[in-house]
């Protein structure tokens, strides 16, 4: 059982093992209710406005390098725990002598990489954009063995290079890696209880040009992308060591890089978050994932709208006791585990989530060079449409925007090893591939379907190797018996070959709906 705002819902897991139905350990242990607005410290008014375009606005070159950095940050460090500052609307051109008609322009306010400061609480107001430099000496970090008088290093924010192989490329410490880079737009590090809330937008631009260089952020990404070289991005919200942490009514937009990061954190909430990257769906927008989870505990996503061009939920490892309830995910790679779950992964509900075109459904990723635990996960009550993958809980990750159906066949000692895994009330609407695999016979996986659809499966779309399946009544429709092999044992009623639930009404009638 948990309970979320108003709402109660019981949710029941299987020990596979036993076969035997036990209250659900697997969510946010805290008592979480709607997140409410603090007091305002102080107001800050728009001095620039962005005319709409195909992106969400365009601010003129002359107002480029007009930035509200400084202001924004003095408000912040003078603000005190348990206040807000908040970004309204101002009079922009109107302050001129030209007056522009509010329908047809943004207020906007222009900044580089901000510090949240404990307890307090950054507010955009509606119709209020807070948009990113897209100068990313802004974001450069510096070199902290510097000393006065050394020569400047190059920048290297805004660019790429060859990956170097003298440092392990997937590590569990972070120190591992090569100094510099960018700093997010947003910062909260080593604070408690900070928000941000209002029903305005951050614009990270990741479309824009960058001065200085003839690409745009994403661009840079995906050039990239064949030679798998580093790339220095910014990220829109990056958060460590932030507990309390609430992001409630935002609206996120175009991110460079993820748009939500979160490290060792104990209590996050995203509450009723509008992200949508791109906002332009001509443009190509790489690793850009939505909200990311790591290292923490106790993690609600909740009536949340996720558009984006990577991974819409992607828990890292070493995250527990998390909730993702009431939420809708369109363009996107899904509600995604991994890829690292070195660390592991535990005690995660995922309730009332409609998936519309997003690349996979559930997908649980790895890999043996970065794999580990991942147990106690309850699915129920899930809707997709349009999605080639519904299920994926794959050992098989090769880095790629969907996983291989059989082993790449990779050589390491950091083992997947996915157990305790319920699939519930699942839907798709259209049929797709289905992929639920252990890595060998010493790492089974084992998962319980009840009443889990894939509507006009084929036997040739179900790939199953080294599991431990239990089918409950009312079943599933899933071919299990036609697509297991001798590494695949069935339990319960998948056993006995009841493997069609039957006409029912359709549970996600009225459930797709568009982007909000």
């Amino acid at each position: 059982m948990y309970r979320i705002g108003r709402e109660t819902v019981v949710v029941c897991g299987l020990v596979l093992a036993a076969g035997v139905c036990t209250v659900a350990g697997a969510q946010d242990t805290r008592p979480l209710m709607e997140p409410k607005i603090p007091p305002v410290c102080t107001k800050l008014e728009a001095r620039l406005y962005a005319e709409p375009d195909t992106n969400g606005g365009r601010i003129s070159e002359e107002d480029e390098q007009k930035l509200d950095t400084e202001r924004i940050q003095k408000a912040l460090n003078g603000c005190a725990p348990g206040q807000a500052v908040e970004l309204t609307s101002g009079f922009g051109p109107e302050a001129t002598g030209t007056p522009v008609a509010k329908p047809v322009r943004y207020d906007v306010f222009l900044t580089g990489p901000l510090e949240m400061r404990d307890g307090v609480t950054l507010l955009i107001d509606k119709g209020v954009t807070l948009y990113g430099s897209r100068d990313p000496r802004d974001y450069e970090i510096p070199n902290p063995d510097a000393k006065p008088g050394d020569p400047i290093a190059p920048i290297k924010c805004g660019t790429s290079t060859p990956r170097p192989t003298t440092f392990p490329t997937f590590s569990v410490n972070a120190g591992a890696r090569p100094r510099g880079g960018c700093r997010p737009l947003i910062a909260i590090n080593d604070v408690k209880n900070v928000g941000i809330m209002g029903e305005g937008t951050i614009d990270g631009r990741g479309y824009a040009k960058l001065d200085g260089h003839d690409y745009s952020w994403w661009q840079m990404a995906r050039k990239a992308q064949p030679n798998d070289d580093l790339y220095y991005s910014t990220r829109l919200i990056s958060a460590n060591h932030a507990d309390g942490l609430v992001l409630y009514k935002i609206t996120l937009h175009n991110s460079p890089n993820f748009h939500v990061g979160v490290n060792n954190t104990n209590g996050f909430t995203a509450w009723s978050v509008h992200l949508q990257t791109p906002v332009d769906k001509s443009l190509d927008a790489r690793n850009t994932d939505g909200i990311d989870p790591g290292t923490s505990q106790n993690v609600t996503v909740a009536y949340s709208w996720i558009d984006n061009g990577d991974d819409n939920i992607a828990i890292k490892q070493g995250v527990s006791h998390m909730s993702v309830v009431h939420d809708h995910f369109y363009n996107g790679h899904g509600m995604s585990i991994g890829s690292e779950t070195m660390l592991g992964q535990s005690d995660l509900v995922v309730h009332d989530l409609v998936e519309d075109h997003t690349s996979s459904g559930i997908r649980i990723k790895s890999n043996v060079k970065r794999g580990g635990p991942v147990h106690d996960l309850i699915y129920k009550g899930i809707c997709m449409k349009d999605v080639p993958i519904p299920i994926a809980i794959s050992p098989y990750y090769t880095n790629q925007t969907v996983e291989p159906f059989e082993d790449p066949k990779y050589i390491g000692d950091k083992i997947p090893d996915y157990k305790g895994i319920t699939l519930q009330d699942i839907y798709s609407e259209t049929p797709g591939d289905v992929l639920i695999a252990g890595l060998n016979d010493d790492h089974r996986t084992q998962v319980m379907l009840k009443n889990v659809i894939i509507k006009g499966i084929k036997p040739s779309q179900v790939h199953l190797f080294y599991d431990d399946l239990t089918v409950q009544s009312p079943g599933t429709n899933l071919p299990l018996r036609e697509s297991a092999n001798k590494t695949v044992k069935l339990i319960g009623d998948g056993a006995k070959g009841i493997e069609s639930v039957g006409d029912q009404p359709d549970p996600c009638a009225g459930k797709f709906v568009p982007m909000q």
